[in-house]
């Protein structure tokens, strides 16, 4: 078998079977197959697409490239929650609580951050202590006792999905959608859980701005977990409006403590309950309707706030910080953005504000950069709101005060006014069952 015959044939539209894409997959991993082979097939399949049944093999194959996690030991159906990243988006730190609260077995992994969305290792890393990598003994061991674990990816996950997704970043390939569903599902299958929760987002702070190309994906995942023989939906959820108010690592744990405790209600708890209720759905076979009055109950009666407790705990984390969130340590500099006309917040270019963030030190351009926790961003204001001049739309914070004005200017150009209030737009456009 050779490479050369595989990109060719994928050129010319044809499908290629699973011998092909597992001696391509196998190649990638060992280096065996040199770049610009990789790179050329990478652009074969942006033009020509992949059947379903190619996209599977793909997936498979990229998951067969490295460990795979033994959850065997763990006691009933576990369930992982994945989201196609946002800004502000902290709902793991929210439903993996909740949903353990219930009853759930959750072994959620997750990523770091990269550009303008925020990755849950790092806001969970800005609890002093919290551990991220950890042994699998010790995953099932808290998984068993506590019910919920949240560790980051293994680095020998999927290692045939991380070359080629590097490539994909240079090559122009990174919107193809056969890629994009197979390099998420290929570690969420490493990953082993037995239920597949999918939060696939859209809107301008999202990968897919369009919810056209939003439902693909989400349909496509789904397909590729039930074929894995997984049970998997996908909620699609919007994005065109940071998710909550705070944008920032541990301005986000704040948040996130404020949403358990039921002192915050708004979009980010409506989300959290609609994502619990599902996960409890896909482990349980309850009636939805049951699902979301437990899970909305779990916050109501203090449970899952204390589920978080125990879990920040059992991954070494202080759990004083959630109790009192005024021990986290502040940035040295912040500076209001004030409103300067009268009208409502039409429109806000949330990508925008992930930027913003990034500038500020909440987020990473390379993969190697150091984050600051305490850095980022807190709105007052939002989409649909009204202001005066001198309202307070956002408070932004950071320890190198010479980002602040870049910073400044770059979410004042985010935002867009009008005199009339702006369409609501739906939180959850559909389920994908």
């Amino acid at each position: 078998m050779r490479m050369y015959d595989i990109i060719a044939r994928k050129r010319d539209g044809l499908e290629l079977t699973r011998d092909e894409i597992y001696f391509f997959t196998r190649g990638c991993s060992t280096g065996e197959i040199p770049d610009y082979q990789t790179a050329a097939l990478l652009m074969a399949i942006y033009l020509n697409g992949m059947s379903d049944a190619e996209i599977l093999n793909l997936t498979l194959a990229m998951r067969d490239s490295g460990e795979t996690a033994d959850l065997t030991e763990i006691e009933g159906h576990t369930v992982d929650k994945h989201s196609t990243g946002g800004v502000g988006d902290k709902t793991t730190m929210i439903v993996v609580p909740m949903a353990a609260a219930i009853g759930c077995k959750v072994v959620k992994m997750s990523g770091r951050g990269l550009g303008h969305t925020g990755g849950t290792v790092d806001k969970l890393e800005s609890i002093p202590g919290m551990r991220t990598e950890i042994t699998r003994h010790r995953l099932v061991e808290i998984v068993n006792t506590v019910g919920a674990c949240m560790v980051g990816h293994s680095a020998n996950l999927a290692p045939a999905d991380k070359k080629i997704y590097d490539l994909r970043d240079v090559t122009a390939t990174v919107e193809s959608l056969p890629l994009i569903a197979s390099s998420i599902m290929c570690k969420k299958l490493a990953c082993a859980s037995d239920c597949i929760l999918l939060d696939v987002k859209y809107g301008s702070g999202a990968l897919m701005k369009d919810i056209g190309e939003a439902m693909s994906l989400a349909n496509e995942m789904v397909k590729i977990g039930r074929s894995a023989g997984k049970k998997a939906a996908a909620v699609l959820t919007n994005m065109d409006i940071p998710l909550g108010y705070a944008v920032g690592n541990a301005l986000e744990v704040i948040e996130a403590v404020k949403v358990l405790k039921g002192e915050q209600k708004g979009d980010l708890y409506e989300i959290c309950i609609e994502l619990t209720a599902h996960m409890a759905h896909l482990t349980s076979g309850l009636p939805m309707a049951e699902c979301r009055r437990l899970s909305v109950e779990s916050i109501d009666n203090g449970t899952a706030f204390e589920k978080f407790k125990e879990i920040v705990a059992a991954q070494g984390g202080d759990p004083k910080y959630l109790d009192d969130t005024s021990l986290f340590v502040p940035a040295q500099y912040c500076s209001e953005i004030k409103a300067e006309r009268f009208g409502y917040i039409s429109h806000m270019d949330t990508q925008l504000v992930g930027e913003a963030s990034r500038i500020l030190g909440a987020g990473r351009a390379l993969k190697d950069d150091n984050i600051d926790f305490s850095a980022g961003i807190v709105f007052e204001k939002k989409t649909g709101d009204y202001v005066e001049p001198g309202n307070t739309i956002a408070t932004i914070y950071t320890n190198d005060d010479e980002k602040i004005y870049e910073a400044a200017m770059m979410i004042d150009s985010a935002l867009t006014y009008s005199d009339m209030a702006p369409e609501k737009p739906p939180l959850i456009y559909d389920v994908i069952k």
